[in-house]
């Protein structure tokens, strides 16, 4: 990576790219992961024109090759440049295919790319010409403005008003609260290893695999805190609600987030059932949280890709994601209409939440 650092965050700067394929979070994944990794760089007339920042897996007999850290990653855009962006028209999908081919067929039978929208800030994804299907989630985002009132004007405002007022009363019956945003690395890792608390319990009650459980995942996200050198813009930082009073100390919710530039995406959230959820501290955490976005100049709250309940009642815009699948061989051609398949097949089952809830529980007793 250091070879193309320079390169790299020149395109990282523009506002279209995904912080994603950011030098820090892919680099973050890689010093805590045993991965391979390939990264495709091209140029036009003479300038950076774009970076795909891939990894290679083996699965069974099929080596894949994705986006860098795909499991916990909101969106994917790669990183492209404007100029070629404008002209990424002339682009079509045998040329994408052959670049693939190029590059990759020696070590990757299929280049399989997820989680990526084709529109995005009213600009096509250059990768769009090649063969794509809806991925099975969609993505949810909070148009802010300067300040709350802005914000909520097109929502429900009168009733969110209201419901933070109770929010805020209940948790002031029993001591009140703090809104507490991590500045130290101190406070940073003990809220981080909260959260990992919280959400084994939160998994384990519901009967659902803990994909925080790994030690190399929670490494990566610990690097991420590490990696954060002021400003607004950061990897990764962690906001929580911290009680007074009776439950002095104890946290109530947790958020992570990142921001780039006007961009905020939240990465994930846990609450402790135990701690006054008729107080719902986990909304309430996010009205703190969209409002210190707001008031600093950003102007999206991401709250990432799924389908949630809570997410509906924030946000008016959702972003349709796709999925990308080249292959580069003939176990990959397999391979490649195996996971279409298996997309269509998620769709279905997540439009059946009853079968849906069924598979999500086999599957937490298989991973035990």
């Amino acid at each position: 990576m250091d070879t193309v650092e320079r390169e790299w965050r020149r395109l990282e700067m523009d506002r279209w790219n995904s912080l994603h394929q950011g030098f820090d979070w892919c680099s973050a994944w890689i010093k805590t992961h045993d991965v391979s990794v390939v990264i495709i760089e091209a140029r036009l007339d003479g300038e950076p024109a774009f970076i795909l920042p891939l990894q290679i897996e083996r699965h069974s007999l099929v080596r894949v090759a994705r986006f860098i850290a795909t499991s916990f990653t909101n969106f994917n855009s790669g990183l492209f440049s404007a100029a070629f962006r404008q002209r990424s028209h002339e682009f079509h999908d045998d040329m994408w295919s052959d670049l693939f081919r190029e590059a990759l067929a020696l070590e990757v039978d299929l280049v399989s790319l997820s989680n990526i929208p084709i529109v995005w800030r009213g600009e096509t994804n250059p990768l769009s010409a090649l063969t794509s299907v809806r991925n099975q989630n969609s993505a949810f985002q909070l148009a802010l403005g300067p300040d709350m009132e802005t914000t909520l004007a097109p929502l429900n405002a009168k009733a969110r008003r209201k419901k933070y007022r109770t929010q805020i009363r209940r948790l002031d019956e029993v001591g009140g609260f703090e809104h507490v945003r991590a500045l130290t690395s101190d406070e940073k890792h003990a809220l981080l290893d909260c959260f990992f608390r919280q959400k084994a319990t939160r998994f384990e009650a519901a009967g659902l695999p803990n994909v925080f459980r790994a030690p190399e995942t929670q490494a990566f996200f610990r690097m991420l805190l590490d990696l954060d050198r002021g400003g607004n813009d950061v990897p990764l930082e962690l906001h929580a609600i911290r009680l007074k009073g009776q439950h002095e100390g104890a946290i109530a919710s947790i958020t992570g987030l990142s921001r780039k530039g006007d961009h905020v995406i939240c990465q994930f959230g846990s609450i402790d059932d135990r701690l006054f959820p008729e107080a719902s501290p986990g909304e309430l955490l996010f009205w703190l949280v969209i409002e210190h976005s707001a008031v600093t100049g950003a102007s999206i709250f991401d709250f990432g890709i799924g389908d949630q309940e809570y997410k509906r009642r924030w946000c008016k815009k959702e972003t349709e994601h796709f999925d990308i699948r080249v292959p580069l061989t003939g176990i990959g051609r397999l391979a490649a209409l195996a996971g279409t398949g298996t997309t269509r097949a998620k769709a279905l089952i997540k439009a059946r939440p009853a079968i849906y809830a069924f598979l999500q529980r086999l599957r937490a007793r298989s991973a035990t």
